[in-house]
């Protein structure tokens, strides 16, 4: 694979025409059944990334969105859907019996007078309703002017045209040292190279800016608390979030925000230097992915598809954290749905295609039925990853043929099993990378959600 880019420091007086960006810090608290939230203080980052026209979000995508109102006309300036930590937390049951608080964070364009920021939230109707509003005034005293550290080096892997032209795109390499530095950019660069190797990302990767920055690390590797294993790395990502082994995440928002604010983005990737299989994606928050596992590359394209266009896992034989939810409500997510007329994609749906559609079913639960009785036994006993991966392997060789070879194979229709459901959800095609571990990528349905992400992120043309 060529490299995509030549080493340079970024020049941020070139964005100096673009509006600053505000970010609006509060905690959100709360259980399963009440949540609260306070304001924690507002920081003026560097120059927007946004482009000019694109300010409302038509999307519908998110468990939450913000609106941020002009003062005096009360008309919206700005709107984004976007999922939490705190959101995927409330499903779990440690939420039914306990309450916790996270850090999150609001950014927008930096207004030139008053607003009102407007938090809603997503009720079962899928109706948004507000659930909390802040008043911000940009010339606040209180506002935090701080400019970026000078310590962290930002770099661009792929430069396609200035940030409000494009997508912008951050990775965030976490837990590694100042000798890993060579290390962390073949990752980065790799990583950047592989998503656009995947549809619909390739044919447009010339909407795209990859920044990255260089955040040294005084360990190599981060926490993997169950396997012992503690690091205090720069962005304090760690395995195990919600006790799921392979979950990775950061909890310290503070600390992302302050490093990712040393570069233009709107979606972020946290990479983590480590060998064990993992990662995870949350929408409109950011993504991780372990560097260093045989299965990075399948990793890094799934659960970036989770943060950019806030696509649903459609697997559903794995093991999660997730209660299951009362009733079959729809989704918000695009490529999943309780319809098994599937109308939100009947636009792709070939005429004679039967609704809902079958699939090969039986077989494929009872192939996962053993690969995931071998898994929890390879993780019981402690085995090496070599050997987890090679089940993932053979459970992949299995799966593939056998959706593909299926009467509807490649089809769009309505296919029973998604959202960790294996009854009352459906997905738009039998194999999809949310759904296995598909070397062929997403779905039709899939990349018809990122295309219009990337539409939402592009000036309109």
């Amino acid at each position: 694979m060529p490299a995509l880019a030549v080493l340079f420091p970024l020049a941020l007086p070139a964005f100096a025409a673009a509006p600053k960006t505000l970010r609006l810090d509060y905690y959100h608290t709360g259980s399963a059944t009440e949540e609260r939230f306070a304001l924690d203080g507002i920081v003026l980052e560097g120059p927007w990334p946004g482009a000019p026209g694109r300010e409302i979000d038509d999307t519908n995508l998110g468990k939450y969105c913000f609106e941020v109102l002009d003062r005096k006309s009360n008309r919206v300036l700005y709107s984004r859907g976007f999922a939490s930590i705190y959101g995927e937390w409330e499903t779990t049951d440690e939420a039914k019996r306990a309450h916790r608080t996270f850090h999150e964070s609001l950014r927008f364009p930096a207004p030139s007078g008053p607003v009102q920021v407007n938090l809603k939230k997503r009720g079962a109707d899928n109706a948004f309703r507000e659930v909390w509003s802040a008043l911000v005034d940009p010339q606040d005293p209180a506002i935090d002017r701080t400019p970026p550290s000078a310590g962290f080096k930002v770099w661009a892997v792929l430069k396609n045209g200035e940030p409000a032209d494009k997508v912008d795109l951050l990775l965030l390499g976490d837990g590694y040292t100042a000798a890993e530095m060579d290390k962390w950019h073949t990752d980065a660069r790799r990583l950047a190279g592989t998503l656009f190797a995947v549809s619909p990302f390739k044919e447009h990767r010339s909407d795209f800016n990859v920044w990255a920055v260089d955040a040294p690390a005084e360990e190599s590797g981060v926490a993997r608390p169950s396997d012992g294993v503690w690091r205090r790395s720069p962005l304090r990502a760690a395995y195990d979030a919600f006790g799921s082994e392979r979950y990775v995440l950061t909890f310290d928002n503070r600390r992302f925000r302050e490093i990712a604010s040393a570069a233009p983005y709107e979606f972020a990737e946290i990479v983590v230097n480590d060998r064990k299989y993992g990662g995870g994606g949350i929408h409109n928050l950011y993504a991780t992915v372990a560097s260093d596992s045989a299965w990075t590359p399948y990793i890094f394209v799934h659960e970036f598809g989770h943060h950019f266009a806030g696509l649903a896992d459609e697997y559903y034989t794995s093991d999660v954290a997730y209660a299951s939810p009362a009733g079959r409500p729809e989704p918000w997510e695009p490529n999943v749905t309780a319809d098994p007329r599937a109308s939100r994609w009947s636009g792709l749906i070939r005429s004679g295609t039967t609704l809902p559609t079958a699939w090969p079913k039986d077989v494929f639960e009872a192939q996962q039925k053993e690969v995931q009785a071998r898994r929890r036994a390879l993780r019981a006993a402690g085995r090496p990853e070599e050997e987890m991966e090679a089940l993932f392997r053979e459970e992949s060789d299995r799966s593939a043929p056998l959706l593909a070879a299926a009467p509807h194979g490649g089809v769009v229709g309505a296919f029973e099993g998604a959202m960790y459901e294996a009854r009352g959800y459906y997905r738009a095609q039998s194999d999809c990378i949310m759904f296995t571990r598909n070397p062929a990528g997403f779905c039709a349905v899939c990349r018809r959600a990122i295309e219009r992400v990337i539409g939402l992120c592009t000036p309109p043309r």
